[in-house]
């Protein structure tokens, strides 16, 4: 069958690889779309530190499923279409054992650690998969990314009382608007891109500001009466966003890290104390953060048709990468549709 391949830094191209076979609790699914994620582009890019090459990019994954071994569940039956839950658990460290099977500490999330769903077909243990008929099959795949902007503001405890400023208006941080307007709070966005002003605003952001323009502690502290943003979600993943997170949260405030930073940040750590603030990390999704955005968008199929800036035929897939690198400041969501061959 054909993969699409990152064979080396900044070059990608198909590769016949064998048909997977599912063993007994394992399901055989029919790859149908598949998004790609910041971490393949950067995979791509050769900045991906969890990722050696080649690799099999794709953890955004909606398909149907094809055939089921013998110990899996009833409902996960041929022809049923389902959302794939990427990332891997062992059970036995510490986060599985408090429930916190996001976080495990042996994850290997499909397209990173080990090879991914850009390929004709895959096979995944019956426990990764959810079950959804409804969904669009294109919105199948816009669930897991928006589940990991979903669990930033789950754990950053948002309610309807909050300001919560977003820092990056990528697919992540889009994920966290949406997570924390779900939760009736309000939503400044901070985005570089004047590209994604408009749509961002269409999204139900309250404000958005560009702080390659404005001074955004000072136009933060307007929008707040100088209290700053109850929770701010980092997901850009640098080290002065990093640092602008504990600056412009209010006192007693949450601070939200769910990007990744490439190199160490330096702080001054006396903000710790004075904000006497919550730091978390967020990593990955739960299933009930899958939930919560199959619920969120389920009825609102203009607002995730809007997320999809670009969709490449399988057969053009090897230009998707080169695609996205070159249009970053436009684009939310690159899909390849693999039933368009």
């Amino acid at each position: 069958m054909k993969a699409l391949v990152i064979e080396k830094i900044g070059q990608a191209g198909f590769r016949e690889i064998d048909a997977p076979q599912p063993k007994a609790d394992e399901v055989l699914i029919d790859v149908k779309h598949v998004g790609l994620c910041g971490s393949d582009l950067n995979t791509f890019r050769g900045t991906n530190p969890l990722s050696k090459l080649p690799r099999i990019p794709g953890h955004e994954i909606g398909g149907v499923i094809r055939s089921a071994g013998s110990e899996v569940p009833v409902e996960f039956s041929n022809g049923a279409s389902v959302i794939v839950i990427p990332y891997s658990t062992c059970g036995k460290c510490s986060s599985c054992l408090n429930g916190r099977e996001n976080a495990c500490k042996y994850n290997e999330t499909l397209g990173v650690q080990k090879d991914g769903g850009m390929s004709t077909s895959i096979v995944v243990h019956h426990d990764r998969l959810i079950r959804n008929d409804q969904l669009k099959p294109a919105h199948l795949a816009l669930v897991e990314p928006l589940s990991v902007g979903f669990h930033a503001v789950a754990r950053g405890r948002v309610s309807e009382k909050d300001t919560v400023v977003v820092l990056g208006g990528g697919m992540i941080g889009v994920g966290a608007m949406l997570g924390a307007k779900a939760r009736g709070a309000r939503v400044i966005a901070v985005e570089v891109s004047e590209e994604k002003h408009a749509p961002l605003l269409g999204l139900g952001v309250d404000h958005v500001i560009n702080p390659m323009k404005e001074d955004l502690e000072k136009t933060l502290a307007t929008l707040t009466n100088g209290n700053g943003a109850d929770v701010v979600v980092e997901a850009v993943g640098l080290p002065e966003t990093f640092r602008a997170a504990i600056d412009l949260v209010c006192f007693s405030g949450r601070v939200v890290y769910v990007g990744y930073a490439k190199s160490e940040v330096s702080y001054n750590t006396s903000l710790f104390n004075l904000k006497e603030l919550d730091i978390l990390g967020s990593r990955n999704a739960t299933r009930a953060d899958f939930d919560a955005v199959i619920a969120f968008i389920s009825g609102q199929e203009e607002l995730a048709s809007s997320l999809i800036s670009r969709v490449f035929p399988w057969a053009e897939a090897d230009q998707a990468f080169e695609y996205w690198e070159a249009n970053r400041n436009k684009t939310f969501k690159v899909m390849i549709n693999l039933a368009d061959g």
